[in-house]
């Protein structure tokens, strides 16, 4: 059996009380990551006279990121899910989590959430300039797509495995952590190639706010690739239905094995 199908939804549940509340949700929490992840980046050029980031630095904004990130999915875990992201968003549209409707209004919000938060930098910083997501140079385009690829994969595996599995049991209470985690760890991993970025928003936001789009569409094409991935991986091998039962006939043999023992 295969994962949950994918479902478009209906204008009804995407437009009522509870699903509007969601958008505003992802909205103010996608505001919080960005603003703290995209300052972290700020704060670090003007101490430094925009120099080129060192490894203290790369720690600082990694751990900025994986804080602000644990934060944002706590605050908005009881009413939205939070998502904080398109890319995971998409991963759980994919396993039949959410809604492809709601899903939509998901996107809207968390993009909007971001351009928010890049024209406030922007304001409160006095016209500093606002960092975009770049591919290294010694890095070419497809390096920084697979780099997205695998660096998504695992964030969005870590939320089905700690927030969406029905078996997680008390896991879900560390989900908002672990998310974090492996966020700040692939930004420590991959910052200096891809930029780590793992979430469209993140990007777009900046790339708005500054007019600079070159290369956006990197970590728009991996980070979904990356989802969809760890969508069809843990739904179908961990999720399906073929897996409980393999499980229960592993049991039963166990179990069969035992009592043929107690029997001699």
């Amino acid at each position: 059996m295969k994962m949950a199908a994918i479902a478009f939804g209906h204008f009804d549940d995407s437009f009522s009380l509870g699903s509007i509340k969601a958008y505003i949700a992802e909205f103010i929490s996608t505001l919080l990551f960005v603003f703290a992840g995209v300052g972290s980046a700020i704060a670090y050029g003007k101490l430094t006279s925009d120099a080129a980031v060192d490894p203290a630095g790369l720690v600082a904004v990694a751990i900025c990121h994986a804080f602000a990130l644990f934060v944002a999915v706590s605050v908005g875990a009881n009413i939205s899910g939070g998502h904080v992201n398109p890319a995971v968003t998409f991963g759980l549209a994919l396993g039949g989590q959410i809604t492809i409707l709601t899903g939509i209004f998901y996107w809207i919000a968390q993009l909007l959430g971001s351009i928010v938060a890049c024209f406030l930098l922007k304001f409160v910083t006095g016209g500093l300039r606002i960092p975009t997501h770049n591919v290294a140079a010694s890095v070419g385009a497809f390096e920084g797509v697979v780099t997205e690829i695998i660096i998504t994969f695992a964030l969005v595996y870590t939320v089905y495995a700690t927030a969406s599995d029905p078996k997680k049991g008390s896991l879900g209470t560390i989900a908002s952590i672990a998310i974090g985690f492996i966020v700040g760890a692939n930004i420590l991993a991959a910052g200096p190639f891809s930029g780590g970025s793992m979430n469209p928003a993140r990007s777009f936001g900046p790339a708005v706010v500054s007019g600079d789009f070159h290369a956006n569409w990197v970590y728009w094409v991996g980070p979904l690739i990356g989802a969809c991935l760890a969508a069809l991986i843990y739904g179908n091998v961990f999720l399906s239905q073929s897996e409980q039962n393999f499980k229960g006939l592993f049991e039963s043999l166990i179990l069969e094995g035992s009592e043929g023992k107690e029997k001699v």
